[in-house]
């Protein structure tokens, strides 16, 4: 093994995983939300952010849509 790599002539790549990357992001999420994903976090072994993202990706993969009616007043 070299001591010291000549790299002035290698060529760059694009990421292919560039698209996967995370994008951090501020939410504001209820208190009781939260404690829900921080104990099925704790149950699992994964850091609750990430179980979240894993929720929502989930949802994303399955088309799963929201489903909120609102009432009209009268």
């Amino acid at each position: 093994m070299k001591k010291e790599y000549d790299l002035s002539n290698m060529k760059s790549r694009k990421n292919l995983y560039a698209s996967k990357l995370k994008k951090p992001v501020t939410m504001r999420l209820s208190e009781d939300v939260i404690a829900y994903f921080k104990e099925m976090a704790e149950e699992s072994g994964v850091p609750y952010q990430s179980l979240i993202n894993l929720y929502l990706r989930d949802c994303m993969t399955h088309h799963r849509r929201v489903d909120i009616q609102w009432h009209k007043q009268l």
